[in-house]
């Protein structure tokens, strides 16, 4: 008498768990992310991680280039670099997170509306948003800082403000062509409201890809925080910002390490963000095979 086989069954993979392997597994968003997360690392225990008291003087070690004390170099009033630059990291981390959050959540709104009802609504907030793409992205943040004025909380308004309409767009065009499919037709002939279907049947299903492109935009809001810091319209001092660092180290050519160092903070901190944005774009696209 034979024995029936039994089929081993396999657990699915979950969508979670198959996205973090793809990034995993992607070259240029594993360093992304290792670089990402380690900046949000200091940003996050910088107390703990600061070798020295950023704000502490050091009067025999003023503009000290890079040595065992100092890693990076002090700067006109002795103070280190690197600590500076770690506690730099927190403000830099929590505006591009906050900013790129509203803008996020705004954005997402807006277009969610915008794409769902059409007609008068859609024309009304698209026209605005067209109007806001018009102006390029620094000059829309420097307008609306100097509007509120030069503050870190205003410059991550000014952020998230600029970033919306890039929100609004992706998501208008996601729901165009979902809200026509039979899972929205059908929850509308069961007699579930429009904002049910919107928040419960659209939304979840164009999250996704806004998930990837705020990963995108964050490089460019750290580039806008750092910009608007350059210029003095950001975190004011004593409070210390990449930005910051860079344009008071332009003023002292001779010693480089003022400037290059946070500069590097910045690029490194963008492109990371970047690869980031490029691994979780590719660990998401169902059409990729394992």
């Amino acid at each position: 008498m034979s024995t029936p086989a039994i089929a081993a069954t396999v657990p699915s993979e979950g969508a979670f768990a198959r996205t973090a392997r793809r990034l995993m597994a992607h070259r240029l968003g594993r360093i992304g992310l290792l670089v990402s997360a380690l900046v949000a690392f200091c940003a996050a225990f910088a107390p703990w991680v600061m070798p020295h008291d950023p704000a502490g003087i050091d009067y025999e070690a003023i503009l000290a280039a890079p040595h065992a004390k100092y890693w990076l170099g002090t700067d006109e009033l002795g103070r280190d670099i690197l600590s500076r630059i770690i506690e730099g990291a927190q403000v830099s981390v929590q505006v591009v997170f906050l900013a790129i959050a509203l803008a996020f959540v705004a954005g997402s709104l807006v277009g969610l509306a915008s794409g769902y009802f059409g007609g008068m609504v859609d024309d009304v907030v698209m026209r605005v948003m067209d109007g806001l793409l018009a102006f390029p992205i620094l000059v829309l943040a420097l307008a609306i800082v100097a509007v509120l004025g030069p503050d870190l909380v205003n410059a991550m308004i000014a952020i998230a403000i600029v970033n919306v309409p890039g929100f609004a767009r992706l998501v208008r065009g996601q729901v165009l062509s979902i809200r026509e499919l039979e899972f929205v037709q059908a929850a509308r002939a069961l007699g579930a409201s429009d904002l049910r279907i919107m928040l419960r049947h659209i939304l979840p299903s164009v999250v996704g890809n806004v998930v990837v492109y705020a990963s995108l935009r964050a490089s460019t809001a750290l580039i806008t925080e750092s910009s608007l810091s350059f210029l003095g319209l950001g975190a004011q001092p004593p409070t210390p910002t990449w930005g910051g660092m860079l344009a008071t180290g332009m003023q002292y050519w001779d010693a480089w390490w003022m400037s290059v160092f946070p500069g590097l903070a910045i690029f490194l901190s963008a492109l990371a963000l970047n690869f980031l944005g490029d691994g979780l774009r590719d660990a998401m696209d169902s059409r990729l095979q394992d």
